[in-house]
């Protein structure tokens, strides 16, 4: 057994244990200390959108866009811009991070991804037309794409199954609300108050601070776990191509309508590309960038599943509160920025709650509690009339949506950190992160085209909003029965690395 105290790596590529590779224990001070940095990457790159969220609005009108288009300054971060298929963002990109982590190392991944993200944050500051911003706010997001598995495998490679990691990976998590809040009063100050661009100025600067502490704070492995491994690049093209041009589709069809023959051609198109993309990590890919072995674990597929529907009413939810208070109720960005305050501090609850729920209860248990509160979300939503003093629902409706994400997150990472080799553990938060970003994207893909095709030509605005949260209720209300009914998953109450982990690391 290997215990917390001698944790040991060994490489993949060595059957005979010859070479192993040692990753230091770490004190509890140093464990808290590197936590916190790991934490705060992912508050760091999701505060761009929260901003985006916050300030689409308002930055679109300065560039002489319709509410329609704006939401793409939002959606180019995590998600992709519309207009031309430049869509290469997180929710693509993450999926061949962890490999790339494997390969070159995942805290030398991580830091060249930061250094990207800081050099076109501040690019993005400096863009005049609204295309050329999204294409900024895209390639920064590419950056967030390769941090975000990174992170978590230098998470679940330091710290063993237990408490720590349970707690870390509940307030990763909590940094996707934390960060839509966050991100919305920082539009507020510097969108409202000053030029825009000074938005995107200070994001860089807080980049740069964060990954210089996190070089010197956060240790890396020795070296690089699979430092002999090859990048599958074919099942990576497949793979990102398939994802780009789905969530492009979805996402374009409220702007476009599908009578554009272009919507059902790169739709069919997309599909063939996911049809590929399995194929060659089945049959022919050495080292596939997502090994398929990783779907036949107990429950595991209906556990993706209930995450991905329940993201995809979340981030409904916090795109349709923005519109409700800036075009329905006219509020200032920083009053906007200000209702989801409620965001930060119940995100903060929810990540403790939702680590402490891990080792007291089955997963199936804890992924319906976020899927419940999502739906209540949404319902709330859907109910809310035109005018309303956002204490009535808004406000409730944004703390059940605080625990959407804290709950699923923390369980689907802890399923699939304790479910891969710990070398494998950059693939799990790939898989991880790319269901939480893409999820994101489509949701809204999903709810603009439910929104164009019922607001009665855009004079019935109202009634357009119900019927995206009506999608969003469908969606999250499903999980919520898929979580109950398929997933069977026992709750989780190892404490340090077990004999599976070690004949795992061979």
């Amino acid at each position: 057994m290997i215990s917390d105290d001698t944790r040991q790596d060994v490489s993949p590529s060595d059957p005979i244990e010859s070479e192993k590779k040692i990753v230091q224990p770490l004190g509890m001070a140093r464990a808290v200390l590197v936590s916190t940095m790991i934490v705060l990457t992912q508050l760091v790159q999701m505060i761009p959108y929260g901003t985006g969220i916050s300030a689409a609005l308002e930055i679109g009108k300065d560039l002489g866009v319709n509410e329609a288009q704006a939401v793409w300054i939002a959606g180019s971060y995590p998600f992709q811009p519309a207009h031309i298929s430049f869509r290469l963002t997180q929710g693509a990109f993450v999926l061949i991070g962890g490999r790339i982590g494997a390969v070159f190392g995942h805290k030398n991944t991580l830091l060249a991804a930061g250094i990207w993200w800081i050099i076109f944050s501040l690019i993005s500051g400096f863009m005049k037309n609204f295309i050329v911003l999204c294409v900024m706010r895209a390639l920064t997001g590419i950056g967030g794409a390769f941090m975000v598995p990174n992170a978590l495998a230098l998470l679940t490679i330091n710290f063993p199954p237990g408490k720590m990691r349970n707690i870390t990976v509940g307030f990763f998590g909590a940094m996707a609300p934390i960060g839509a809040a966050g991100g919305g009063v920082f539009a507020g100050v510097f969108v409202q108050l000053t030029p825009w661009k000074w938005l995107f100025f200070f994001l860089a600067i807080v980049g740069v601070v964060t990954f210089t502490a996190f070089a010197f704070i956060v240790p890396g492995e020795p070296e690089p776990l699979d430092k002999n491994g090859s990048i599958d690049y074919v099942g990576a093209y497949f793979g990102v191509a398939g994802l780009i041009l789905f969530n492009f589709v979805w996402n374009q069809a409220p702007a476009v309508g599908w009578d554009e023959p272009y919507e059902y051609s790169l739709l069919i198109v997309s599909i063939f590309h996911f049809i590929a993309f399995v194929f060659w990590e089945w049959k022919v890919a050495k080292e596939p960038i997502l090994p398929l072995t990783v779907w036949t674990a107990p429950s595991f597929a209906w556990v993706i599943i209930v995450s991905f529907l329940t993201i995809m009413a979340v981030g409904i939810v916090i795109w349709y509160v923005t519109l409700y208070n800036q075009v329905l109720r006219h509020y200032t960005i920083f009053a906007s920025a200000g209702g989801y305050a409620t965001l930060a501090v119940m995100g903060t609850v929810g990540a403790f709650l939702s680590s402490q729920a891990i080792s007291r209860m089955p997963a199936q248990y804890i992924l319906a509690i976020g899927s419940l509160c999502s739906c209540g979300a949404c319902i709330l939503l859907a109910t809310t009339p035109a005018q309303q003093p956002y204490w009535a629902q808004i406000f409730p409706a944004l703390i059940l949506t605080a625990f959407g994400p804290d709950f699923i997150f923390t369980a689907t990472q802890i399923i699939a950190s304790n479910t891969v080799r710990r070398d494998q553990q950059g693939i799990a938060g790939s898989l991880m992160g790319t269901v939480l970003s893409y999820s994101l994207s489509t949701g809204l893909g999903f709810a603009g085209t439910a929104e164009a095709y019922t607001n009665n030509g855009g004079k019935d605005v109202l009634q357009g909003y119900r019927s995206a949260m009506y999608l969003g209720i469908g969606m999250s209300g499903l999980a919520t029965v898929i979580a109950l009914v398929f997933v069977r998953i026992p709750k989780d109450i190892r404490e340090g690395w077990d004999e599976n982990d070690a004949s795992a690391l061979r």
